[in-house]
C-alpha cells in the first residue's frame, strides 16, 4: 500500500525555496506585544559595587527613557550574601544594593527629570530585592 504523502508538490518547492534562504525570522513572543508600554526591560545588580551599581543604573534609566519604556524592573538583591556580614558594625538587615539604590535613584537630577515614580516590585518580580520605576513620557 502506497503511503499518501500530505505535502503537496508546491509545499515542497516552497520548504525547499523557503530553506535555501529563510530571510528573517521573527520572535514569536516579541511580535505578539503590541509596543514598548506593555513590555518590562530588566537590570540584575547582583554583585556590583555601589559605584558600579550606581553607574549602570543610571545608564539604564536614561537608555530606556530613550527607547520609549514605561516601566523598568532594577534587581538589586535582598542582601544576604553581602559581604557586609563581615563588619559587626554594619546592620545584618541592611543590604547594601537594596537599599542605596533607591536613595540614589531619588537624589539623581538628571533622573528625576525623567522618572514618574518607583516602588518595591511585587513578589513574582523579586519582591524586597527589586524596584519598579516608571519612566515619564519621552518628549520629541
Amino acid at each position: 500500500m502506497k503511503k499518501k504523502s500530505l505535502a503537496t508538490p508546491q509545499d515542497k518547492k516552497d520548504w525547499t525555496a523557503y530553506t535555501r534562504n529563510p530571510g528573517e525570522i521573527h520572535d514569536k513572543e516579541e511580535s505578539n506585544k503590541v509596543n514598548k508600554v506593555n513590555r518590562i526591560r530588566k537590570l540584575d545588580l547582583h554583585g556590583a559595587t555601589i559605584d558600579e551599581a550606581n553607574e549602570l543604573v543610571k545608564k539604564f534609566i536614561i537608555d530606556s527613557h530613550e527607547r520609549g519604556y514605561k516601566k523598568i524592573i532594577i534587581i538589586t538583591g535582598k542582601g544576604l550574601r553581602s559581604k557586609i556580614y563581615d563588619d559587626p558594625y554594619i546592620s545584618r538587615k541592611a543590604g547594601v544594593l537594596r537599599n542605596s539604590v533607591p536613595d540614589y535613584i531619588s537624589s539623581d537630577v538628571d533622573l528625576s527629570k525623567i522618572i514618574k515614580s518607583s516602588t518595591k516590585a511585587d513578589k513574582i518580580d523579586g519582591g524586597d530585592g527589586a524596584i519598579y520605576v516608571f519612566l515619564k513620557n519621552k518628549l520629541g
